[in-house]
């Protein structure tokens, strides 16, 4: 099972807030990242956990999350996984995206809450946002995610 992380109430506070957060990991890659709704384009900067080790720590420890920032977790090949909040300090929306970029769930998840959060069906990518933001801009299941891995 893998860990997931947090979110904050300052809207546009770094997602490397990591320095003032003892515990939280650093130094990820950080890469552009596009969500086509509708509509419209919505434009983040997410870290990259790209390693095992970086994923089971995830947002871990982390006390703020800005607004268009986030974490996503690259699966190669994709798999079927489940998520959970343990010493995840803030809330988040969990997005479960397959191979060709469509988003197929979008879930909440309480801050430390320790129920598993499952994909349902092999996913190439989980990307981790601050709670309630998918809602705001209207991100929906079906909406096509792009970065560069």
């Amino acid at each position: 099972m893998l860990a997931c992380s947090p979110q904050a109430p300052a809207q546009n506070a770094p997602v490397d807030s990591a320095a003032q957060d003892p515990g939280a990991q650093t130094g990820l890659r950080e890469v552009p990242l596009t969500i086509r709704s509708k509509n419209k384009t919505h434009h983040f900067t997410v870290e990259v956990a790209a390693t095992p080790e970086q994923q089971e720590k995830g947002l871990m420890f982390r006390r703020s999350l800005g607004a268009d920032r986030g974490m996503i977790f690259p699966y190669e090949p994709p798999q079927e996984v489940a998520f959970w909040m343990k010493n995840t300090l803030i809330p988040l929306d969990i997005i479960y995206i397959r191979s060709d970029g469509t988003i197929v769930r979008i879930t909440k998840a309480e801050a430390m809450d320790l129920a598993p959060l499952p994909s349902g069906e092999p996913i190439a990518a989980v990307l981790e946002i601050r709670s309630g933001r998918a809602a705001e801009l209207g991100i929906t299941e079906g909406d096509i995610v792009t970065w560069k891995p």
